[in-house]
């Protein structure tokens, strides 16, 4: 049985949505095959690496502009969907979802994202249709810009909607199953956490001599940029203090100018080898203060078998335990005073334990696993 995802941006990678599309992708595919529905948006194109997934069919939809999507928003919009999700809603792509959901073959049918989602919701009434959560949007949206999104008790009255009608929901993390089951008690929810290609990374291990962090991140998220600002602010000024070489590598889109005049401070930006930026770094960190979700590349540091230094926030929805894993600090001064002593001494043993860990439970073996047993 081929299974049918249906996203509305097109498959490309880039963010940690997409690292997120792709990871189920892959294993949806390595069960019976895959079509991948999605509405052209955000890329031209879709990426080679969702090309190359063995067993996966593409499909695109146009997504139309004028009167018909100005009475597919306004109707979203009567239903309670938030306003910055409604205007992502196709009706192309939810006729084209229908008529590929009706193939004899077909397996389940998982709408990715609160948008398509919605834009399935009348196809839930009839046939059991898959929710994969990205995040919990209302558990973190409101401590962000939340533009379009309408109040929070509004947030919530959609999103338990979603969670009603979903067949099963797919959660990223532990703490988002525990949120949505308060919010919604008669969810039926299945913990499905973010993976990587752990077995295509090969492990570079720490660079101690270079005393060089590496921030790997999407800036133009609001979370990494307040992240970046807590570093840059707070903790690397204490940390230059014992070591005053110590260097920070940010890279990543979403950075328009350099956030820092101090030469220690390296703002690469987006790099095509990301596997040559990790392998100069002594050690990584996942400085997230808020938030929701698991970042993929924290797990993605442990995959390169980096040490890692990450807030509690960065790691609530990871079963990683403190020291063994990583290093987990909160506040400028433990922050910095776990950076100081990685810097200084490196933990080979802590970043082979952690790329152990990534290669168990959030590889795309793990998941290929985990959603046979659906």
């Amino acid at each position: 049985m081929r299974d049918l995802l249906v996203a509305t941006h097109t498959p490309a990678l880039g963010s940690g949505r997409s690292l997120r599309t792709y990871g189920i992708a892959r294993a949806l595919a390595a069960e019976g095959g895959l079509t991948l529905l999605y509405a052209r948006f955000g890329a031209a194109e879709p990426d080679g690496a969702f090309r190359a997934i063995p067993g996966i069919e593409l499909h695109e939809v146009l997504p139309s502009r004028g009167p018909r999507r100005a009475l597919v928003y306004a109707a979203a919009r009567l239903a309670g969907v938030p306003s910055s999700f409604a205007r992502g809603i196709s009706p192309e792509l939810a006729r084209a979802a229908r008529r590929l959901a009706e193939s004899p073959d077909r397996g389940r049918v998982v709408a990715d994202g609160p948008i398509a989602a919605a834009a399935l919701a009348p196809l839930a009434r009839g046939r059991a249709v898959i929710y994969n959560a990205h995040n919990l949007e209302s558990g973190f949206r409101h401590d962000l810009d939340a533009r379009g999104l309408g109040s929070p008790r509004s947030l919530q009255a959609f999103e338990r909607g979603l969670l009603e009608r979903a067949h099963e929901s797919w959660m990223v993390s532990e703490a988002d199953m525990a949120a949505a089951r308060e919010l919604c008690p008669a969810a039926r929810l299945r913990y499905v956490p973010n993976v990587v290609d752990v077995s295509a990374i090969a492990p570079t291990g720490p660079d101690v001599a270079a005393q060089r962090t590496i921030f790997v991140a999407d800036f133009s998220y609001e979370p990494n940029r307040n992240g970046l600002r807590h570093l840059l602010e707070e903790v690397f000024p204490l940390v230059w203090q014992r070591l005053p070489d110590a260097r920070l590598m940010l890279v990543g889109g979403g950075l328009a100018q350099a956030p820092s005049d101090d030469p220690r401070v390296e703002a690469l930006g987006f790099v095509a080898d990301l596997d040559g930026a990790y392998a100069r770094a002594s050690c990584a960190v996942v400085p997230l203060l808020q938030g929701g979700g698991t970042p993929l590349k924290l797990i993605e540091a442990l995959a390169h078998e980096l040490p890692v230094i990450a807030t509690s926030r960065a790691v609530a929805g990871l079963r990683v335990r403190e020291g063994e894993h990583c290093l987990i600090a909160d506040g400028a001064a433990p922050l910095a005073d776990a950076l100081v002593t990685v810097l200084r001494e490196g933990a080979p043993e802590m970043a082979r334990r952690g790329r152990e860990l990534a290669a168990e439970r959030y590889s795309i073996e793990a998941l290929t696993k985990l959603l046979k047993a659906s």
